[in-house]
C-alpha cells in the first residue's frame, strides 16, 4: 500500500479534500463471485484508510478477455470460440440480478464511494450480449451510472459489444465533480468535453493495465481538464489463469510476464504526478486530493468555461439508453 502522504491520520477528510484510493488487482479470471469477493476486500482496506473514493481497473469483474488475441479470436463459427464466450457470458455481471448488492451494501455501510469496471450482461439488450461498462455506487451504496463503452477497441469487438451515451454523466462527491471513461474512450476528445461541460474536475480513466497507456494520457488529461485524474489499473499474468480453464490453456502458456503490468496512477490539476505508475504488483495507492489546486489552474485555463467559445464551437451529446424496441402498452 502506498500513502501519498505518510503523516495523514484515518480519520476523514476535511470538506476541501477528499481522499482515495486505487485497487490494482487481478481478478479471478471467469469468476465473478470469486473476483467480487476480492472486489470487497480491498473496498473494505480502502474505508479502512478513511477513503471516501475507491476505483478498480477495466473489466475487473470477472475479467479481460486476454484469450481473443492468443487463441485466434477472430475465428468465426468456431466452437471453442464459442465455448469460451459462453462461460464468459455466464460469469459476466447482471445489475438487474442483483450482482452488485454486496458490493453497495458495504459501500454504504462504510460510506465509500466506488468506480468498477465490468462486463455487464443487461436485460435490456436481449441479456446475452456483453458490453464493457462502468459502474459508479456513490457512498450510500447506490448505483447511480452504468456507463457502456462507446467503442470497443481492436479484437475487444469480437466479445463486446458497442454501447451509448447513457453513461456520459458526472457526480457530486464532497467538493469535487467525478466523471469517467474506460481505457481508449480517453482518447476521444469528445467524449472528454461532454464531461468537462459537466463540470468535471476530478477524471476517472479506467484501463485492464499498462503503464504505457497511462503514462502519457493520465497527464494529458489532467492539464487539459485543470482536473486531478486518476487511471486505475488491473494487473494479470499467465500463472493467474486457473488449471481448470482447458480451453485457455494458450493464455496461461504464454510466453510473457504479464498480460497487464498494472500501471496505476494519479495525476494532480496541473500534470504532475501525485502518484506515478505503479508497475507490477497488487496493492491499494491511497492519496488526498485538494480541491483548492483544481480553483487555483482554473485561473489561467477551463476548457467548458471562461476559455470556452459556445458561440463558435457546441457538442451535441446523445444521452439516451440505446434498445432495439419501444414498447407502448
Amino acid at each position: 500500500m502506498i500513502d501519498s502522504d505518510k503523516n495523514q491520520s484515518n480519520k476523514k477528510t476535511n470538506k476541501e479534500s477528499l481522499k482515495v484510493a486505487i485497487a490494482q488487482i487481478a481478478p479471478v479470471w471467469f469468476d465473478r463471485d470469486k473476483t467480487l469477493n476480492k472486489v470487497i476486500e480491498f473496498v473494505d482496506q480502502a474505508a479502512q484508510q478513511a477513503c471516501e473514493l475507491v476505483v478498480f481497473g477495466e473489466a475487473i469483474l470477472p475479467g479481460y478477455p486476454f484469450w481473443l488475441d492468443l487463441t485466434g479470436g477472430a475465428q468465426f463459427n468456431n466452437d471453442k470460440q464459442k465455448n469460451i464466450q459462453a462461460e464468459y457470458s455466464k460469469q459476466a455481471v447482471q445489475i438487474e440480478r442483483g450482482d452488485l448488492e454486496p458490493l453497495c451494501k458495504l459501500a454504504n455501510d462504510k460510506q465509500i464511494a466506488v468506480y468498477l469496471g465490468c462486463i455487464e450482461r443487461p436485460l435490456d439488450r436481449s441479456g446475452h450480449s456483453l458490453y464493457c461498462s462502468m459502474v459508479y455506487i456513490n457512498q450510500n451504496g447506490k448505483i447511480q451510472s452504468v456507463h457502456r463503452k462507446l467503442m470497443p477497441t481492436y479484437e475487444e469487438r469480437l466479445s463486446w459489444s458497442i454501447g451509448d451515451g447513457h453513461g456520459l454523466v458526472v457526480h457530486p462527491l464532497k467538493p469535487f465533480t467525478v466523471g469517467g471513461l474506460n481505457c481508449w474512450e480517453n482518447w476521444m476528445p469528445l467524449a472528454r468535453a461532454s464531461l468537462y461541460a459537466q463540470g468535471e474536475d476530478l477524471h476517472v480513466a479506467i484501463w485492464p493495465g499498462n503503464d504505457s497507456n497511462t503514462f502519457d494520457l493520465t497527464r494529458v488529461m489532467a492539464k487539459e481538464g485543470r482536473s486531478y485524474v486518476i487511471s486505475a489499473c488491473g494487473l494479470m499474468r499467465p500463472t493467474d489463469v486457473a488449471l481448470d480453464l482447458p480451453e485457455l490453456s494458450e493464455v496461461s502458456a504464454a510466453n510473457v510476464e504479464y498480460l497487464a503490468n498494472g500501471g496505476s496512477c494519479i495525476a494532480n490539476p496541473d500534470g504532475t504526478w501525485l502518484i506515478e505508475p505503479q508497475v507490477g504488483e497488487e496493492g491499494l495507492y491511497v492519496a488526498e486530493l485538494d480541491h483548492q489546486q483544481v480553483r487555483k489552474e482554473r485561473q489561467n485555463f477551463d476548457s467548458a468555461g471562461h476559455y470556452s467559445r459556445p458561440d463558435v464551437l457546441q457538442l451535441t451529446v446523445n444521452r439516451q439508453r440505446q434498445s432495439t424496441a419501444i414498447f407502448k402498452d
